[in-house]
């Protein structure tokens, strides 16, 4: 990555930033009921049997344990069969980091959860999903670590999609089952995002300044 590399990670990590400023600026002053309201209606609306337990299934691979092993994965791929130890470090202060934002936003804003049409329990505040800051971040970061190592443009095209995809429907899931407002969602998104565009920007920026550094004193 270059310097006009870099410095575009870093304005993709300000943009997003921004962006969840708005929506929680908007969610602090009340301002999105009726956007959470008619979102919530539309998705829950698709309600069935057969859906319910996809969104469960959905919502599952979001939480703690499935993020766990497919982290532990994740880093014995790195580690172990790429030799990225570099990389590795990377990969872990995008997850560490992710949690911690999650986990710190949700004290600040303290936003109560849906009370309306719950299909499952859930414990703790709603802004933002930290099920999306999380799936953002590793679905994210999984697919800038192997992008380099996929050879054929079918190959990364799948893997991009196959990311974007689980971000969206464990989003989706956790509307659907009436844990999250829409707005959650779209603020977690955009948390993660930001976090995850900001590591990327200081680990290419340190990459590179050390790289450099090396080649002067040789």
């Amino acid at each position: 990555m270059n310097r006009s590399n870099v410095i575009y990670a870093y304005l993709l990590s300000l943009l997003t930033a921004c962006g969840f400023g708005i929506i929680a600026l908007a969610v602090k002053g009340d301002r999105l009921f009726a956007f959470d309201q008619s979102i919530s209606s539309l998705i829950q609306g698709w309600e069935s049997a057969g859906w319910t337990q996809v969104m469960k299934g959905f919502s599952w691979i979001g939480s703690t344990m499935p993020i766990i092993v497919l982290s532990l994965g994740m880093i014995i791929v790195l580690y172990v069969l790429l030799g990225r130890r570099k990389e590795l470090l990377l990969f872990i202060a995008v997850i560490g980091g992710s949690t911690a934002v999650g986990y710190v936003s949700k004290s600040l804003f303290a936003r109560e959860r849906p009370n309306f049409h719950r299909l499952m329990e859930e414990d703790g505040f709603s802004f933002p999903s930290s099920s999306s800051v999380a799936a953002v971040a590793l679905y994210g970061i999984i697919v800038y670590l192997l992008w380099s190592h996929i050879r054929n443009r079918t190959g990364k095209i799948a893997l991009t999609a196959a990311a974007v995809l689980m971000m969206v429907c464990i989003g989706l899931s956790r509307i659907y089952l009436g844990v999250h407002y829409p707005s959650d969602v779209i603020g977690g998104m955009l948390a993660g995002a930001a976090w995850l565009w900001l590591s990327i920007a200081v680990y290419k920026h340190l990459s590179d300044s050390h790289d450099k550094n090396t080649k002067l004193s040789m």
